[in-house]
């Protein structure tokens, strides 16, 4: 309703309000006749301000009618031409190529020198142009259009593809199998004719114990060996130590690069990490090597460590060998150009700045913990040296204003050394003073 109401008319339409919830009044009626529950919350049944009629209605949180919707999710042929392009130039055509449904500056072909409308020479055809108006969705549908039956020829040719290598596998499976039957039956006529079949079946149950390794097995359909993740024999690698603080194992490539026994002699390791097999034995020589055969195959020389071996050793070997002489000519070279030969024979550089990479590592309050302690540096001049009996030296006591001993409390420099009762005269003549 529109306007303010006044009271008597608010009052009539709580009490309209109660009645409908109660049912002893009607309920009220939209539009279409429907009727509204009364039990409704008010900020569901009022439409808002700017589309209210001042009916009572819930058109407004009711969705939009599907079949008012003007737009359609059909296709169009996109990029189609209509037909055999025209011999002649048509009167409001493109000027450029000569189709009839756009016009000049929506034209996609190349910019030419003389445009159709001048030339009348390669007009080209009209494009399929269709009114079709889509909704929202369907306009940003990325498969609106696709056809499903295009699909199906993927799913065939690959079925073609693995019908084809299934056939060559076969054909490979019985030529190996040829092959197979006519070594055995080579080696049966040989066997017959040399030797006695007992010890060749002795022969032939040593290898075949010996084919049938732990952590292996053998498909024999596909001649193909499967290794095993891992056999019972071996240990997993995070139970060598259950600390959780200890090395750190990666269990995605089964990987544990530090030490899990570190508190144990290392020559009595079972396992010492994936760090120290990979840089024990001629681990790092190779990579050197395999570093040098990626150089010198980036340079241009056939070098290749797998495929041969041998000479990428020896070629490795003369690089260094010339490599070490090169550097001893152009060292030879600059000393004889500059001189400063004196300078390499320099000494250690612990004798020469007092340096050292030794590490020495400290407590909080002061104490060695791992290393060696430096030693101190000594002074020019003569250091704990007592004379004249004192125990302490000169400077170590410090009384209104004058330095003295320690020992004594003498502030008499060079004197005698009184002890104990040189300190208890001084607290007594301290005290007579005191007094008077």
């Amino acid at each position: 309703m529109s306007g303010k109401l006044s009271r008597e008319e608010y009052r009539k339409q709580k009490d309209l309000e109660a009645a409908r919830k109660a049912g002893t009044a009607p309920a009220a009626r939209d539009e279409e006749g429907r009727e509204i529950n009364p039990h409704i919350p008010q900020y569901i049944s009022e439409a808002p301000w700017y589309i209210n009629d001042g009916q009572p209605s819930l058109k407004h949180q009711r969705a939009p009618n599907a079949n008012e919707d003007r737009f359609t999710d059909e296709w169009y042929q996109r990029g189609q031409k209509a037909g055999p392009a025209a011999t002649k130039y048509r009167k409001g055509a493109c000027e450029n190529c000569g189709a009839m449904t756009h016009k000049t500056r929506d034209c996609v072909e190349r910019p030419r020198k003389k445009g159709a409308k001048w030339t009348g020479k390669n007009i080209k055809e009209d494009e399929v142009v269709q009114n079709v108006e889509m909704a929202f969705d369907a306009k940003r549908d990325r498969w609106n259009g696709y056809d499903t039956a295009e699909h199906k020829k993927i799913y065939e040719e690959y079925e073609q593809i693995e019908e084809a290598r299934r056939k060559l596998k076969e054909s490979e499976l019985d030529k190996q199998d040829a092959k197979a039957a006519a070594m055995a039956s080579k080696m049966e006529n040989n066997a017959n004719e040399f030797g006695d079949s007992d010890d060749d079946d002795d022969d032939e149950e040593k290898y075949a114990d010996k084919f049938d390794m732990p952590g292996q097995k053998v498909n024999a359909k596909t001649r193909t060996t499967i290794r095993n993740l891992r056999i019972r024999e071996d240990r997993a690698k995070y139970l060598y130590n259950l600390d959780p603080n200890s090395a750190h194992y990666d269990p995605k490539t089964r990987s544990m690069r530090e030490n899990p026994l570190k508190d144990q002699d290392p020559n009595n390791l079972i396992y010492a990490g994936d760090n120290f097999q990979r840089y024990s034995g001629n681990t790092s020589d190779m990579a050197s090597l395999q570093l040098f055969a990626w150089q010198a195959s980036e340079k241009g020389s056939d070098v290749h460590v797998q495929a041969n071996p041998t000479q990428a050793e020896l070629l490795h070997k003369k690089f260094k060998e010339k490599k070490a002489e090169q550097q001893d000519m152009s060292k030879t070279s600059i000393l004889a150009k500059y001189g400063g030969e004196e300078h390499l024979d320099a000494p250690a550089r612990e004798l020469l700045l007092a340096q050292t990479e030794n590490y020495v590592e400290y407590s909080r309050s002061g104490r060695v913990l791992k290393g060696q302690e430096p030693a101190k540096a000594k002074s020019k001049y003569q250091e704990d040296v007592y004379i004249n009996n004192h125990t302490s030296v000169w400077g170590s006591f410090w009384s209104e204003g004058k330095w003295g001993y320690k020992c004594c409390r003498s502030f008499l420099k060079g004197s005698y050394c009184t002890g104990k009762a040189g300190i208890e005269a001084a607290e007594a003549s301290a005290n007579l003073l005191s007094k008077d």
